[in-house]
């Protein structure tokens, strides 16, 4: 079962997008220096198609992304869910500490931020980090750069 705890509109996590972040319990990753432990937990309310639904029916066109903030202990239901989100013509997104990308995620997400957290390193905007953030087009990942802010595919 997918649980969430809350909910806020972001305008950072992903570029050019004003993001709904829904952010999921029951993470299995516990990386240390965590900036969301509470997320480690399994509380929370269900997220069921029902409750997504009320969510987008409550913003509207206010919001253009749906971002799931974790999930990873129940993969399946985090790309259910996304490819409902996209019916609704929302782009996807997905925040996952995964250190590799689920091979079915980028036919169902538009963004998949993928990496464990390790403090030394730093989140997305450290320059040291192993975290990434990828655009996916035509089922292809393509890394974005959040450090500088410029949105755009870095030059490999």
């Amino acid at each position: 079962m997918l649980r969430y705890i809350s909910y806020d509109i972001v305008f950072r996590e992903i570029p050019e997008e004003v993001t709904l972040a829904v952010n999921l319990t029951g993470c299995p990753y516990r990386c240390r220096g965590c900036h969301s432990p509470h997320l480690q937990e399994d509380v929370g309310d269900e997220l069921t198609a029902a409750t997504l639904s009320a969510l987008l029916d409550t913003y509207g066109d206010a919001v253009t992304c749906v971002c799931f903030m974790g999930g990873d202990g129940a993969p399946d239901e985090v790309m259910y869910l996304a490819s409902l989100v996209r019916q609704a013509h929302k782009k996807t997104a997905w925040y996952s500490g995964s250190p590799t990308i689920f091979a079915e995620a980028p036919s169902v997400f538009d963004y998949i931020k993928a990496g464990p957290y390790i403090e030394s390193l730093g989140g997305l905007d450290s320059p040291t980090t192993n975290q990434r953030l990828y655009r996916t087009r035509n089922g292809k990942l393509e890394k974005l750069s959040i450090r500088n802010c410029l949105s755009r595919p870095e030059k490999s």
